[in-house]
């Protein structure tokens, strides 16, 4: 079997730091070819692979200037589909513009949604010919037919299990409403327990009216946006992870790899969490800041072991990669 990768090239793959697409990608690349599957993975030049590795821009365009990232994805896909003849199948990784050329995709193409940022791609998707899959039943959208839901998987041994954690919680992930940064503090403050909060800036007005005021270095602290071993060792030193969420969250990496690390997780139940967190086993869904301070003891009292083992069962890279090279096979009759 012969399987174009096409993936991100906003960052890295796989990613240095933030990066949650271009991180799955990679995972999925290591994984098939290491079931000997022929991959050839499309991502920026400076990519780290063991498939075989193609493109036309030489660094990620958000770590380089230089680079304009709606010109060079549209030559990304258009040098990905050229090729295209040459394998049994495309997975598509890189959301609606590679539908918006689907018709000069000459092999079967596969979809993964990792997320709808708008309604208003939503035509690219209905027009597209192509078979999706969706990493989590909350996020299918209206009047797709779906091929599979595949929940994202980790590198478990990115993510080693720490029985015996601090004292701190943690909020990780992009400084934004959507992920609920400044009600974490509000959490965090109700319990009476210091925070840490790690993440790149998506919303600079947010970050300086609703998070930065509150920033003392002392009970809250801000870690600025970290690495993949920084993550384990944060994650993993949590008493919990906060994930006070302010929209319908399509998945949610940071949640999966905290459980890993056998930290607890507190989050808001809108979109997958659900779906990921299991209630009384790895974490809490409350339903305001004032409900996830109250059950935060209870959150701290859970078995992390257990909260481990769940992870693995459910969420590990390997688990994944199956499920895909089984819909492959699928679909490839």
């Amino acid at each position: 079997m012969k399987v174009a990768l096409l993936g991100p090239i906003a960052w890295r793959t796989p990613p240095r730091a933030y990066g949650p697409w271009e991180q799955i990608v990679s995972l999925l690349a290591e994984g098939l070819v290491a079931r000997g599957v022929d991959v050839t993975l499309f991502a920026s030049l400076d990519s780290i692979t063991a498939a075989r590795l193609d493109g036309v821009v030489q660094r990620p365009y958000n770590e380089d200037s230089g680079y304009d990232g709606r010109v060079w994805e549209a030559m990304h896909v258009a040098h990905c589909y050229a090729r295209s003849g040459e394998f049994d199948l495309v997975h598509n990784h890189l959301d609606w513009l590679p539908l918006a050329m689907s018709e000069f995709c000459r092999s079967r193409l596969v979809t993964t949604v990792h997320g709808f940022c708008s309604p208003a791609i939503l035509p690219a998707y209905q027009r597209a010919h192509s078979a999706y899959v969706s990493i989590s039943d909350a996020d299918r959208g209206p009047g797709l037919s779906y091929a599979a839901t595949i929940y994202h998987g980790i590198d478990m041994r990115q993510f080693p299990y720490c029985e015996t954690p601090g004292e701190e919680l943690v909020a990780f992930g992009r400084i934004h409403p959507d992920k609920g940064t400044a009600e974490a503090i509000r959490i965090a403050r109700a319990a009476g327990r210091r925070l840490l909060i790690c993440g790149p800036v998506h919303d600079q007005r947010y970050h300086e009216e609703e998070v930065l005021p509150h920033v003392d270095g002392s009970s809250v602290v801000y870690g600025g946006n970290v690495g993949p071993a920084d993550r384990a060792r944060i994650l993993g030193t949590a008493a919990a992870l906060l994930h006070p969420i302010g929209f319908a969250e399509p998945f949610g990496l940071s949640v999966v790899e905290a459980m890993a690390c056998g930290t607890p997780v507190v989050a808001y139940p809108l979109g997958s969490m659900p779906e990921v967190v299991d209630p009384g086993v790895t974490g809490f869904l409350a339903s305001s800041a004032e409900d996830a301070a109250a059950i935060l003891d209870d959150a701290l009292k859970l078995d992390r072991a257990q909260v481990r083992a769940r992870a693995v069962e459910r969420f590990s890279a390997d688990r994944m990669v199956d499920d895909y090279l089984a819909l492959y096979r699928r679909l490839l009759g």
